[in-house]
């Protein structure tokens, strides 16, 4: 392994073709859509501000965010922004991305467990993410009875960022469902648009689980290294 070619790469390399082709699923889906203009002219923004005013919450800002495909909401100052792509946009991508965050600003509001749970291990993530790899290395690099210990610790580190992105996965997919039942169940969009919004919010699930499962393959390739450094 340290002499010739490590095999464990491949592992590597499948994480990163899998996260490839679901972000260029995402970029594809989403550029399609934003061309298609939803029925009753609505923006981005103003999709959300109803959302939100409908789930009975008026204490969460829609603010506009530079970049795209940067939405995202902050549960900490209660604020949902908006990218470049969706703030103003009338398509139904843009609604679609929207709805999406305003179903995290409702998964908050209503205590949902999942959202919870993520947010109590950022901190922790964190923390695992920056100390992971620095012990990781001092345990494959030398050769003592410590490094054994800074081997699994960095194992263990590394894994709380796995945890993390599989308790990510039923916070998204149920965002995504409250968004298409809200964009459905209120008229914002007609029956074709919602199936449009499906693919959206789909292809954007997709880049959620390609990273999960590279994340799961690295973790699979730092035990195998560790398993032959043992020996």
């Amino acid at each position: 392994m340290y002499y010739g070619i490590d095999s464990t790469y491949i592992l590597v390399v499948i994480g990163l073709v899998i996260c490839l082709l679901a972000s260029a699923k995402m970029k594809s889906t989403f550029s399609k859509y934003s061309r298609v203009r939803n029925h009753s002219g609505m923006t981005g923004r103003q999709a959300a501000e109803q959302i939100l005013r409908n789930a009975g919450i008026y204490d969460v800002q829609v603010e506009h965010v530079p970049g795209d495909l940067t939405d995202h909401y902050d549960p900490r100052s209660r604020v949902l922004r908006l990218s470049d792509a969706t703030y103003n946009s009338t398509s139904v991508a843009a609604l679609g991305v929207a709805a999406q965050e305003c179903g995290h600003a409702i998964q908050h509001n209503t205590g949902y467990v999942p959202l919870h749970i993520r947010g109590a291990l950022v901190p922790v993530v964190n923390f695992g993410s920056a100390i992971a790899w620095p012990l990781i290395f001092i345990g494959l690099f030398f050769s003592s009875r410590s490094s054994i210990l800074f081997l699994n610790l960095g194992i263990l580190a590394f894994s709380l960022a796995v945890i993390f992105q599989l308790v990510t996965l039923p916070v998204e997919f149920n965002a995504s469902g409250r968004a298409v039942h809200i964009l459905g169940g209120s008229g914002m969009l007609y029956d074709d648009e919602v199936n449009a919004t499906k693919k959206v919010l789909f292809a954007a699930a997709l880049t959620y689980v390609a990273g999960a499962i590279s994340s799961i393959l690295q973790l699979l390739r730092i035990i195998m290294i560790a398993n032959n450094r043992r020996r």
